[in-house]
Order: C-alpha cells, then structure tokens, then sequence
C-alpha cells in the first residue's frame, strides 16, 4: 500500500492456496484474526467490489472488517455502509467503521452517530486510542466508552499534541509503544466492555530503519501493551 510502505507485498483475494495456508498456520498456533483491513469507502466506491476480499475473510474466520469513510455526501455514505453491512453478513463478518481526523468520519462522537444511522447490528465501531485523543475527545467521551457499538480497541501511545500536517505520518508510521507516552491506555480500557477486542498497533517505521527483526518488534508491542494493562 503507498501510504505503508513497510508493508510486505500480497493479495490474498488472487491466491487461494495463500489462504489455504495462513488458515492452517490460524489454526496450528492458535492464532485468530479479529479484523481485517483496508475497506476504504469514497465518492467512487462500488460495494460489490469488497466480496473477494470478504470471501478471503471469512476464510480466515475473521469476525469484522474495518471501515474508512471518505464519501463527503453523508446520506451516500450511510447508504453505502448499508450496502457494504448486507454484503458482509453474508460471509458472517460485521463492520466496525474507524474513526480517523483524515477521513469524513473524523470523531468517535460522529462514528457512533453514523453507525446509529445506519441502523444495522452488523455495524459497529472500531475505537482507535490514537485518534480518540488526536480528536480531543478524552476525557469528555469517557462515559460513552462502554455503548455496545464499539466492537474492538485498537491501542498505542503518543506525544500530548501533534501537528496537524504530520497525523497522517504518525498514524500510519511512527507510533509510540504503550505506556510511552501519556495516553489513558488503563482508564479507557477499564471503561469499555470486558468483552471488547484489544488490539496493539503501532507502527514504527524507525524501529525498522534501525534494523530490529520483525519478532522482536512484536515482542516488544505485546509486552508493552502487557504492561500498561497492568
């Protein structure tokens, strides 16, 4: 992907024995997968379009799939979600639409009032730590951490601040490992449903460039992430 240029190369909606195998490995170490990426809705978007990537995976037993809105007209975009929620259902999978400052659903406040216009159970919400506190909404969303809406967390770290024109770059990019920075990692997990996916993400392009082999930077994500949930 051009905005993630570390990203390995593949295209598990053309290779099926692909799919085959990472199946084989989920099942053999235990591993599942909680969410599936990139569903970018624009302007342009054809939503039949996403059914090879769905049929990839349900494959794969993944549960949601992650959604970016970046149609500016809000009627067709809730129609749109709509549309995409039906044509995932069919492959057992819900949409849990990201909120992201870049995108046209820029706030938790606006996710949860689009996925309430939708009107569907098979659309919920993925809260991002990142972009909750890059929105401003902490602490004042806090007693909306536990709405049924929110299906999963995705959890890093990071300065108080950020540059407007460097968002994109630290999203994507250079994120902060949990519990190096000041974000409220243990107070927004304690308010949200026991039962809501935690997920790491970060992102360290400089770890890379530094050399660090791939284990050892989930290793230490996982143990970072260990730590700030006490």
């Amino acid at each position: 992907m051009p905005v993630l240029p570390a990203m390995p190369p593949y295209d598990l909606t053309r290779d099926s024995a692909g799919v085959r195998d990472l199946r084989h490995v989920l099942r053999d170490t235990g591993v599942t997968v909680d969410l599936v990426y990139p569903f970018t809705m624009t302007g342009r978007t054809i939503v039949a379009d996403f059914e090879p990537a769905l049929a990839a995976a349900a494959e794969l037993g993944a549960p949601l799939a992650n959604v970016l809105c970046y149609d500016r007209e809000p009627q067709r975009r809730v129609e749109r979600l709509g549309e995409l929620a039906a044509l995932a259902a069919g492959h057992g999978i819900a949409l849990a639409v990201e909120f992201y400052a870049p995108s046209q659903v820029a706030s938790l406040v606006a996710a949860l009032d689009t996925v309430a216009a939708v009107a569907c159970d098979g659309v919920g919400v993925t809260l991002d730590l990142l972009h909750l506190m890059r929105a401003g909404e902490w602490p004042l969303m806090a007693s909306r951490l536990a709405d049924p809406a929110i299906r999963i967390v995705q959890v890093s770290d990071g300065p108080g601040a950020m540059a407007a024109d460097r968002i994109e770059w630290e999203a994507g990019l250079q994120r902060w490992l949990p519990g190096e920075g000041g974000f409220p990692i243990a107070q927004v997990l304690a308010g949200m449903d026991a039962s809501v996916p935690v997920s790491v993400e970060v992102p360290q392009q400089s770890a890379i460039e530094a050399g660090i082999p791939m284990l050892d930077r989930v290793r230490m994500a996982v143990a970072a992430m260990t730590r700030a949930q006490g």
